[in-house]
Order: C-alpha cells, then sequence, then structure tokens
C-alpha cells in the first residue's frame, strides 16, 4: 500500500474514524518517503479545528503539555495508525521553534518531547490527502522556523557528552561502557550533521537512508558506515575504536552550522 486513496478515507469515515470536514488529513512516514516494505504501517494525521473524537475508543498519547488522541484501524490488511490532532496543537508545537524561541532558550535550549519532534518530522515530509493548502501552509512555516537549529543543537550537545563520557571511561579503564558511549555519540553527531542540511530524523533504523538523502562533504557514507556498523572493531583492543570514532564526532561538531 502506498497512497491512501478517496475510498480508503471514506471507509474510515464509515467506521467513525474520520470527521467529515478536517482541516486536513496528510499521510507521513517511511511509505511516503519510499522506504516502505510490506510491513510498513500507513501514518495518517487528521487536523481538526477543535477537539473531535471518534466513535471508537482512543489511545491520549502525550505532546508537550497536553495529549492527542490516536487509533489503529486497517485498510487492505495494513495497518493504518490515526492521529488525531487540533490546530492549536500545531500552533503550539510551531512556536516552540520559532526563531525567538531558539534565540532566548537557556541551558541546552529548546526542549521538544519525542512527539513534539516526531510531529514536525512527519510535517516536514507528508502528502496531503485532503486539503493541501494546510499542509502547504503548516510545511512552509516549519521550513523558515528554527527547528533545523533545535535538531542540530541537540545532537551536537548529547554528541558532545558522550564523547566526555567515553573519554572518562577509558581514563579508569572501562572500555565496555567507553565503546557504548562513543558509538551514542556517532549517532548524535551523525543527526546533527544531517539536520543541519535539512533531513530531520531520530529513529536510528532510516539513519543510513537520511544520510544518503544528503550531498554534504563532512563524512562519507562509507566511513559513517564503517563506524556504525562497527567493521574496525577488535574485541582484543576496544579503545583503538573509541579512538577511531571521537576524532570523527569532534569534526562534525566543529564542522556543522546552526
Amino acid at each position: 500500500m502506498t497512497e491512501t486513496s478517496s475510498s480508503q478515507l471514506a471507509e474510515l469515515r464509515g467506521q467513525g474514524l474520520l470527521p467529515a470536514e478536517p482541516l486536513c488529513i496528510f499521510q507521513a512516514g517511511s511509505i511516503v518517503r519510499g522506504w516502505g516494505n510490506p510491513t510498513s504501517d500507513v501514518d495518517l494525521f487528521v487536523i481538526t479545528d477543535g477537539a473531535w473524537s471518534a466513535s471508537v475508543d482512543t489511545a491520549p498519547i502525550p505532546l508537550g503539555a497536553g495529549f492527542f488522541q490516536a487509533v489503529e484501524a486497517y485498510l487492505d490488511g495494513t495497518r493504518c495508525d490515526i492521529r488525531l490532532l487540533t490546530d492549536d496543537q500545531i500552533d503550539a508545537v510551531l512556536a516552540k521553534v520559532s526563531h525567538e524561541a531558539f534565540e532566548n532558550a537557556v541551558g541546552e535550549g529548546v526542549q521538544l518531547d519525542r512527539q513534539e519532534t516526531v510531529l514536525l518530522e512527519w510535517l516536514r515530509h507528508g502528502v496531503a490527502v485532503e486539503n493541501a493548502e494546510w499542509l502547504k501552509r503548516r510545511a512552509d512555516q516549519l521550513t523558515s522556523s528554527a527547528f533545523g537549529a533545535v535538531l542540530v543543537q541537540r545532537g551536537l550537545n548529547y554528541a558532545d557528552s558522550r564523547v566526555e563520557d567515553a573519554v572518562g571511561q577509558m581514563s579508569v579503564g572501562d572500555l565496555e561502557s567507553a565503546v557504548l558511549s562513543a558509538h551514542g555519540a556517532l549517532g548524535y553527531a551523525v543527526d546533527a550533521l544531517l539536520a543541519s542540511y535539512g533531513e530531520y530524523g531520530q529513529n536510528p533504523k532510516w539513519r543510513a537512508r537520511r544520510f544518503r538523502a544528503v550531498t554534504q562533504s563532512v563524512l562519507s557514507f562509507d566511513a559513517y558506515w564503517a563506524l556504525e556498523t562497527m567493521q574496525t572493531f577488535d574485541p582484543a583492543d576496544p579503545a583503538a575504536w573509541v579512538d577511531e570514532v571521537l576524532p570523527v564526532c569532534r569534526k562534525i561538531s566543529m564542522e556543522v552550522v546552526l
């Protein structure tokens, strides 16, 4: 299954899972990006002008200071995850990544929870099923926001923290912990690098796909993949692999621009 059709929307409406006149319905996720496989779910987002409840039980999902509703359905044998959000909730999440919010943030910077981050990632690559004008307007707002800078800053902060952890752990001979810290640092650093090129995402399972989606000269895919898959790791000398990874993380931190 690739694109959600009008007949499938009618089927969902018949089950009481969609409002009659939403502000927008858009599809996102791996299928939309061309990364799907036979077991991929359909991710469908329904935006309403105020609270709306499906006729079946829904699950509340934390979103910042509030919640949105989620429900699972099936279309032609494929699981469809439906997320019901209000226009005000989209406003609130976008406000958190405004340039003003980014510039005025203190400490570790703008704090987004997982669902807020994922929502904006989905918004970035969503495809409208109904009412494309709303989605385009919101996607344009996201593009002109500080969301990329927020993700870059967060990734670099986490990467630097893991690098420091690895250095400290190496100094006391805790090599196993140092290896795990170094691998974590690499993931955060690469996520920051990709975010600086507009490729937003936090799920490690798509990191290689996202890496191939950008053109940059900081780190080649082959060099990244060799480190990600620990091709040069020697169990008899784990410190050597850590010493190989940490300079790459530092290089990314120095060359990536917010």
